[in-house]
């Protein structure tokens, strides 16, 4: 999340932007029980393990929707997951 935070350039200023070092298209959306369920249920991950696996086909579904920025989906799947509403 840190990493996301400090490379993406977000004109809203969630993400700060200020690393030039990496680009955004090299960052994976974080993994984790909420993400991973909400990704499991748009059909975005298959893989019923939360591991590396599971994150390389979800970054994988994700570079399809949005090569350059595939991590600007991070806090739609967590929210979602967090509040149940999916």
């Amino acid at each position: 999340m840190y990493l996301r935070w400090m490379v993406r350039k977000d004109p809203s200023g969630v993400d700060f932007g200020i690393w030039d070092s990496l680009q955004s298209q090299q960052l994976s959306c974080p993994l984790d029980v909420h993400s991973g369920n909400v990704a499991r249920k748009l059909k975005l991950l298959k893989r019923k393990a939360n591991d590396a696996k599971a994150l390389m086909e979800l970054d994988n579904s994700l570079r399809k929707m949005d090569p350059v920025d595939p991590v600007k989906y991070d806090f739609a799947l967590f929210g979602i997951g967090v509040n149940e509403k999916l």
